[in-house]
């Protein structure tokens, strides 16, 4: 996650932080620094390289992904001036599982303050009931909210008062295989894994604005191969999930069509406007060279083949994962974000087919990036930054479990955090603990 080191003279070095997005058509190397642990942290760098080996957001070949990644990791040492030894790395992939359970503890018979203990016992007594299939692993364990003797909505039950303790917890589900090759291939490239996050989560909090998360917000993370979906809602996410269709998918129906190769469909898919002002006037076709010929082509048409794929997509999976997240009201609308979001007149369009409000979202550090790189391509990179941040302020906001893959949780309070677990409470505690709430 990050570095702290110290000179001989006794000054601190400012803590490095540093970020990795594993993605379909690039991988980034995010590089933050800060002075002291409450400090701001400022971006100071970014590398990146394109991405060979991977494939609607998995691994598809080991070799030609290291190589990405070390041509990224290079790139943002030399930026830096510094050698990087470990990151956060955010991933996606098709597999992944979002699912709430509830959880309920006693707190005794009399009111009592709540202690971190059951705060850990009622995570524990939530992430019982989830069912989790062979050859996969809980990521994350996410507190969606919390109760106190039935009032709802409590973000934060430590040191309130209360009989019974209950929550809502989000679990998100991914293959084992795919955390491991994905840890295979980045300590190949010579950096160790200190977490990792799934990429729609570290695209939500680089893109959100605190308004946006609270009022309810969905945001898509339009990718090469894949799109990262959250839905998020009283400042928390309700539903995380992955979409095997990204932008490469446009591309490919625009080379299918056409009968070109793919980096000319990657062009022509540039120069298409989604949403046509009729007030502005529009070529009727586009004409353009290659290899030796003349090419002409109705924009109509070529909108319609794009149209159409954006409108499958949200119109059918993207409301799909809305209708499972069980929100019924999102009125900060809809952000997008990722090198997809770029396509001409597509904010204007999805706000036309979605029937809500519709941004094309920076990250929202973009002011302390690099200037040619602070691009909405590169929200996710930023919001690993964010995440880890998030993880430091509060052990139970994003509980990252990749370093435990066991199905639950451990018992007592071995809960994992940045790849380090919690002390745990004693048997002598335990004992105690029992006494107050019996009597």
């Amino acid at each position: 996650m990050f570095k702290k080191t110290s000179s001989s003279s006794g000054y601190k070095d400012p803590e490095v932080l540093v970020g990795l997005d594993l993605g379909t058509s690039k991988v980034t190397v995010v590089v933050a620094e800060r002075e002291g642990p409450s400090g701001e942290a400022q971006i100071i760098g970014i590398g990146q390289a394109p991405s060979h080996g991977i494939r609607k957001g998995l691994i598809v070949n080991i070799d030609q992904t290291v190589r990405s990644l070390r041509q990224a990791i290079e790139d943002a040492e030399n930026m830096v001036g510094l050698d990087l030894t470990e990151a956060t790395v955010a991933f996606s992939g098709g597999d992944v599982l979002s699912v709430r359970t509830q959880g309920m503890i006693a707190l005794g018979r009399a009111p009592r303050t709540v202690m971190q203990f059951d705060i850990e016992r009622v995570i524990e007594s939530a992430q019982a009931n989830v069912s989790v299939p062979s050859g996969k692993m809980i990521l994350h364990t996410i507190p969606v909210e919390y109760s106190l003797d039935g009032n709802t909505g409590i973000d934060d039950p430590l040191g309130m008062t209360a009989t019974r303790l209950d929550m809502e917890l989000e679990s998100v589900i991914v293959p084992v295989a795919t955390v491991q090759n994905v840890r295979n291939c980045v300590e190949r490239a010579g950096l160790e894994v200190s977490g990792l996050v799934i990429k729609p989560l570290a695209s939500a909090l680089g893109a959100l604005t605190p308004e946006e998360s609270v009022v309810g917000s969905i945001v898509v993370d339009i990718g090469g191969g894949t799109c990262g979906v959250a839905v998020f809602l009283e400042g928390r996410p309700k539903h995380l999930a992955v979409v095997s269709v990204g932008g490469d998918h446009i591309t490919n129906d625009v080379a299918t069509v056409l009968k070109l190769p793919i980096n000319k469909a990657e062009e022509i898919k540039k120069e298409v406007d989604m949403f046509t002002d009729p007030d502005t006037d529009q070529p009727e076709s586009l004409e353009f060279d290659h290899m030796g010929r003349n090419y002409s082509y109705s924009m109509a048409d070529l909108t319609d083949i794009v149209q159409c794929r954006v409108e499958e997509l949200f119109s059918v999976l993207i409301k799909g994962e809305i209708a499972g997240a069980g929100v019924s009201m999102l009125p900060g609308g809809l952000i997008i974000t990722g090198g997809g979001s770029k396509s001409i007149g597509i904010d204007h369009y999805l706000a036309r087919i979605m029937n809500m409000p519709v941004r094309v979202s920076l990250p929202l550090d973009s002011g302390r990036m690099p200037p040619s790189r602070n691009g909405p391509e590169y929200t996710c990179a930023a919001g690993i930054i964010r995440y880890v941040l998030e993880q430091e302020r509060d052990q139970f906001r994003f509980i990252d479990n990749s370093f435990d893959p066991a199905p639950t949780i451990a018992t007592e309070s071995s809960i994992e955090r940045g790849g380090k677990r919690a002390p745990k409470t004693s048997i002598l505690q335990s004992i105690i603990n029992l006494f107050k709430e019996l009597f």
